[in-house]
């Protein structure tokens, strides 16, 4: 699969002339000291107005049609630095060339633009994507990505967003990665190096941007751009790993969060954005402020004014701001004033500057405004592959799926034929025209007799109007297909949810076709997991496609029919209900766990009971201590047995390799995959360590009857946590490690020592 990664700059290259092996950056190929003097020659070239315009990122309006004439005055004396949202190629091409042949210093733009799982051809969110447990798939759909996008101009994407999510009600959870640190570490990494590529200077390559850094995903109540309280220890050891392989993948940029974190705005954060950014873990290349805040850091009551918010912000080693005009208002009085020197300033810039030379945009300012390869046939194929792997069957009984050839079909609900709301969150270019629907999947096949019917006209939709016709549709079927969940603008920024229950009239309108007597299927296109505690009861069959993109309905229609077994895991853990939140499966142990013979159910405890603990363990007396669903579950159509585990060493000494195997063997009768997920746990430790922690995974696909050794290899380095000291540690002691389908299987138990 890597090798995609290299095919498509060759078709890239075979229609803009480029040449794939040759990179057409000089500077990327110099030494760090000659790229270096290099951009100390521009600087010493920079008045201090030029240097505090690179650190200006700007966008034009979609409301006005012609390029302002202030905006292109605002290039031609070197203002801006960089511009976002600019989508008409030509506003693009004559941004470039004002920068490049009249600004003083010629130095080029960097376009950027939210290109976040897909740029024409829409993969599946960024959460679906982490469902495939398959990161070389993942880097493939980022290389398409920045082919299609380096098209229109733009080389630089926000994106990957590393921030763990334990909370579904948050609406960015559909842009993350799930709520464990290593998944989401190597999802992750599959995304630098599917939006860099091989050679960052390749024309169709994409500086990638690491966001929110950081804690962002632990916002208070899932409440979008709240405070974030996060210890020091967990910070490193759960929400900063992510980040720290992204740097040690190269990633070329960071977006701070909206949130505070411990009280103070990450934006002007100087323990994150310098001690641990740039002192402790290297990053050179350049952070950029999120939407607008720098200057939100006032109503966030840390900074009184603008002029405060600047100050504070470069004093973090925060280098462009996006949108807002504090750095531009007030960083020339700051350093005339002596509160921020010029040196300060030049470092923000120097950082900026590195990353346009790798980028090649001093070689090679200009794109080509003719090429188009969007909605390539392969790029299509990848978006159908990956929504394939990304789907996740939750409940399947009696093996009601797959459906049966002679089975007439009754296919119901507001998201079966919804070809803009499948495409999820953050899909600007997305077109709906491209998207292929489930209903119209099922139309171009002849294979299946079915009748349509959609009962409600949109997810929210609370009339009943439309009832009385899917019902009758429903009576004439053998089987009901019901496609529900959420539109896509109920999930994303600003898109937080309270009540995380089907929306709109779709519970009541299962519940109606339910008392029909018919198996339901219940196929769920959501941007985060939905509570099913009212209809799990109602419905045969529960399907996750996520929002699945471009491509979702011809995928979803291969998992129902059986042409391929669904393969998904879920990258979260699924609540049974709200009050359950936050609940994810690497959670403490604390001093009285569940003991699951001893836990009480409301419903068992008698009137007027003598005042008790009821177990005294840590549970909810109406919901009781699991999930609906664990992380790392989901259902094919086989069966997998595990045989033959086994560690390389019981005893072992620090800085060792441990091997362990496993013989995976496909008992069912159909081809099908399996993801294989290595936990560990540290038994006793200096901090309280979790009950267990993701540490290794592989997706294998086996025929019917067929088996394979599956082996994992790791050092005691991956064990190691941060500790109180404020330092990596390994300790010796005792350790656990299971091998199995989920977070929740411990069939295949094994331990070893660290001495």
């Amino acid at each position: 699969m890597k090798n995609y990664s290299l095919l498509f700059v060759i078709i890239y290259c075979l229609i803009s002339g480029c040449n794939p092996k040759e990179s057409t950056n000089t500077a990327i190929n110099e030494t760090e000291d000659a790229l270096e003097s290099r951009i100390d020659s521009i600087l010493s070239k920079m008045t201090l107005e030029e240097k505090i315009g690179q650190t200006a990122q700007r966008g034009k309006s979609s409301r006005v049609k012609e390029l302002p004439e202030e905006l292109k005055d605002a290039v031609r004396k070197g203002e801006i630095g960089s511009f976002l949202n600019i989508m008409n190629k030509e506003d693009a091409k004559e941004l470039q060339r004002i920068a490049i042949e009249e600004s003083p210093n010629n130095i080029p733009l960097i376009f950027a633009r939210d290109v976040i799982h897909g740029f024409k051809t829409i993969f599946p969110i960024p959460l679906g994507q982490a469902g495939t447990f398959d990161p070389e798939l993942v880097e493939l759909g980022a290389r398409i990505s920045a082919i299609e996008a380096s098209t229109y101009g733009i080389r630089w994407t926000f994106a990957p967003m590393l921030d763990i999510s334990r909370d579904p009600r948050w609406g960015r959870i559909a842009e993350s990665g799930g709520e464990d640190p290593y998944l989401t570490a190597v999802m992750g990494t599959a995304y630098v190096k599917g939006f860099q590529g091989e050679d960052l200077s390749l024309p169709t390559s994409m500086a990638a941007c690491a966001k929110h850094f950081v804690g962002y995903g632990a916002a208070e109540g899932g409440r979008d751009y709240n405070t974030a309280n996060i210890n020091n220890v967990s910070l490193h050891n759960t929400y900063l790993k992510p980040f720290k392989k992204a740097v040690e993948t190269n990633v070329a940029t960071f977006m701070t969060g909206f949130n505070d974190l411990n009280g103070i705005p990450a934006s002007g954060n100087t323990y994150l954005l310098k001690e641990v950014l740039r002192d402790q873990w290297g990053f050179d290349g350049f952070v950029v402020s999120d939407w607008n805040s720098i200057i939100e850091m006032i109503p966030h009551g840390f900074a009184k004014n603008e002029y405060q918010a600047a100050e504070k912000s470069a004093k973090a080693m925060l280098d462009m701001e996006m949108t807002s005009t504090a750095y531009q208002n007030n960083l020339k009085t700051l350093i005339e004033e002596g509160t921020i020197s010029e040196n300060q300033l030049n470092s923000m810039v120097r950082n900026i500057l590195r990353i346009k030379l790798r980028l090649g945009l001093f070689e090679n300012p200009y794109f080509d405004p003719n090429s188009d390869i969007l909605y390539d046939q392969k790029h299509l194929e990848a978006a159908k592959e990956t929504a394939l792997k990304s789907i996740v069957l939750l409940k399947n009984d009696n093996n009601i799926l797959p459906l049966k050839r002679e089975q007439r079909l009754a296919i119901i609900g507001p998201l079966a034929d919804a070809p803009h709301e499948q495409l999820g969150t953050w899909t600007f270019d997305g077109e709906k025209e491209h998207t292929i629907t489930p209903l119209l999947s099922f139309k171009k096949d002849s294979i299946y007799n079915f009748k349509y019917s959609q009962g409600l006209s949109f997810s929210r939709d609370k009339k009943n109007a439309g009832f009385a016709e899917a019902i009758q549709t429903a009576k004439n079927s053998d089987i009901i297909l019901f496609f529900g969940g959420e539109e896509s603008i109920l999930s994303g920024e600003a898109h937080s949810r309270a009540n995380l229950d089907l929306p709109g009239a779709q519970e009541q309108l299962i519940t109606e076709l339910h008392k029909i007597g018919k198996p339901i299927v219940l196929i769920l296109m959501a941007g985060r997991p939905i509570t099913l505690t009212n209809i799990l009861d109602k419905v045969d069959a529960v399907i996750c496609a996520w929002h699945p993109g471009t491509m979702g309905g011809d995928a979803i229609k291969e998992i129902l029919s059986g042409k391929v077994s669904p393969s998904g895991r879920l990258p979260v853990t699924w609540p049974k209900e709200v009050g359950q939140i936050p609940i994810y499966y690497n959670h403490k142990n604390t001093g009285r766990p569940v003991v699951p013979d001893e836990y009480v159910h409301m419903d068992s405890i008698p009137i007027g009971a003598w005042q008790s603990s009821l177990g005294n363990t840590s549970h909810y007396l109406d919901l009781g201590y699991l999930p609906q669903y664990p992380f790392g579950y989901g259902l094919t159509y086989s069966n997998f047995e595990y045989s033959d585990v086994s560690i390389s060493s019981k005893s072992i000494k620090k800085g060792d390799t441990i091997v362990v195997k496993a013989t995976v063997t496909n008992t069912g009768t159909v081809k099908a995959s399996e993801v294989v997920q290595l936990y560990f746990r540290d038994m006793v430790g200096s901090i309280t360590r979790p009950i267990k922690e993701l540490l290794r995974f592989k997706r294998v696909a086996l025929d019917a009857g067929a088996s394979k050794e599956i082996e994992f290899t790791f050092n005691t380095d991956d064990l190691s946590f941060y500790g109180v000291d404020k330092k990596w540690i390994v300790e010796s002691g005792d350790f656990m490690l299971w091998v199995g389908k989920d977070a929740q299987d411990t069939t295949h138990e094994l331990t070893f020592v660290i001495e």
